[in-house]
């Protein structure tokens, strides 16, 4: 039988209790990495979720069953009173004694519409350029081709719009637009081609794409955010600067704050910008921040959830009821705020004011933020148009992802793919906010026409 000194077993004890309180540390630490990233960020994918089947929604349920409302409006197929086709069937003997009714005229009738589309076939337009000599000098005289005719025979406008409508729009990769165009347009393309229209649609698009930019410097209120692709097997990103009229989408080969001081280098002075808390983001000169509260209070749900912790339940409250404020507030309550604005504003100076040494250390380094951004947080409540989200720039930005789930990556030299497709992608998505038809608007820039 082997016996421990007393001294040696009190330190055991007490190495042991320390190792413990390591152990718990480090659990609390996996639970809460294990809540906080998850695929409704932009932290990871879905296909990587931790704990995928525990997610927290921050939607509260509706109580309403799924599907259309009562009192929704219906929509269906409906007859069109001015048909391009009619066909007529009526009786030519009379079934019951057989008498001709070819010269009877009918009573009345019925109708039923079939709506399809007709075949689909290239259209090739001549255009020949003739030549004369004049009667008086004998100088020969020729025709002048339309400027944008350059070769002896050449894609027109709406097959270079449609290609770069599926590829951008709707994400079609290369293989299988070249099989719808053989297929269902009957003309044959090649990759090399439709590679090709991006590149030109990507020229042409320069001016409205730098109109953009110039509206986004100026406006109001700007949302931005950011998302990262792979260009050649090498990490890149996306940036996006968006309001609710316009996009404006960048590629870049880093995160850094470098790709904003190339692009608004003045930053938005004019402007409230509403962003996550990325430090490249926060270092942004503006107008005024606000944080994303939706962003915070994912942080917030997961230590409520890993932790148990009431500080957090507390916050989390109190930012809802911000929420449902700024949905009740008029113009006028920001020009004379209610109380209830001054008592949120009071009360989150009182939860910030805890004595953050006695929390986890990630929910400790989460109110030093808040402390440090402490003018950023609540700043939808004093201006009118200043959302408390920063959900249209997650919107504006999320195409990116989809588009690398079905393409993989962008493989051009030197991130030329990733920055045309963010060219393009600026315009259709600007197009899309003014009420414009994603297709007309590419066509107008095919055929020369500025869209804005």
């Amino acid at each position: 039988m082997i016996t421990i000194p007393l001294s040696e077993y009190e330190g055991l004890k007490s190495e042991i209790g320390k190792l413990r309180a390591i152990i718990q540390k480090l659990k609390e630490n996996v639970a809460l990495l294990k809540g906080g990233r998850d695929s409704r960020t932009s932290s990871i994918a879905p296909s990587q979720d931790l704990g995928r089947s525990n997610l927290n929604s921050l939607r509260a349920p509706s109580g309403k069953k799924s599907g259309g409302q009562p009192g929704h409006t219906g929509h269906c197929l409906k007859i069109s009173d001015t048909p391009d086709e009619i066909i007529d069937h009526t009786p030519a003997v009379c079934s019951c004694c057989g008498n001709n009714l070819e010269n009877v005229p009918a009573d009345f009738f019925t109708r039923r519409q079939i709506v399809d589309i007709p075949p689909v076939r290239p259209v090739y337009t001549e255009h020949r350029n003739h030549t004369k000599t004049c009667p008086s000098c004998g100088a020969t005289n020729s025709g002048v081709y339309p400027k944008q005719i350059k070769a002896p025979i050449q894609y027109g406008p709406v097959v270079e719009s449609t290609a770069v409508y599926m590829s951008v729009f709707q994400y079609v990769s290369y293989n299988r637009i070249v099989d719808i165009f053989k297929h269902c347009f009957g003309l044959p393309l090649s990759e090399g081609v439709i590679d090709s229209f991006l590149d030109k649609m990507s020229k042409k698009a320069i001016s409205t794409y730098e109109n953009i930019r110039k509206l986004i410097q100026c406006a109001p209120v700007v949302g931005a955010d950011e998302t990262g692709c792979r260009v050649n097997g090498k990490k890149h990103w996306f940036h996006v600067w968006q309001t609710s009229m316009l996009t404006f989408i960048v590629a870049f080969a880093r995160r850094s704050h470098e790709v904003l001081e190339i692009y608004f280098p003045d930053g938005f002075i004019h402007s409230f910008y509403v962003s996550d808390c990325y430090a490249s983001q926060l270092k942004t000169v503006a107008k005024a921040h606000q944080l994303c509260i939706v962003h915070l209070l994912r942080e917030l749900l997961n230590f409520e959830k890993n932790l148990g912790s009431q500080w957090s339940i507390k916050m989390k409250e109190l930012f809802y009821q911000a929420m449902e404020l700024k949905k009740k507030m008029t113009g006028d309550d920001y020009t004379n705020p209610p109380k209830e604005v001054q008592d949120i504003h009071k009360r989150l100076d009182e939860l910030l004011a805890v004595d953050y040494a006695l929390f986890n250390n990630r929910e400790q380094a989460f109110i030093k933020r808040l402390i440090k951004l402490r003018n950023s947080i609540l700043t939808f409540l004093d201006y009118e148009n200043v959302p408390y989200h920063n959900n249209g720039s997650e919107n504006a930005i999320r195409n990116v992802k989809v588009k690398t789930k079905v393409s993989g990556q962008f493989r051009n030299d030197n991130g030329k793919g990733a920055d045309r497709y963010a060219r393009i992608r600026s315009v259709i998505d600007t197009a899309i906010k003014n009420g414009q038809e994603v297709f007309s608007a590419l066509l107008n820039i095919a055929t020369g026409y500025k869209t804005t």
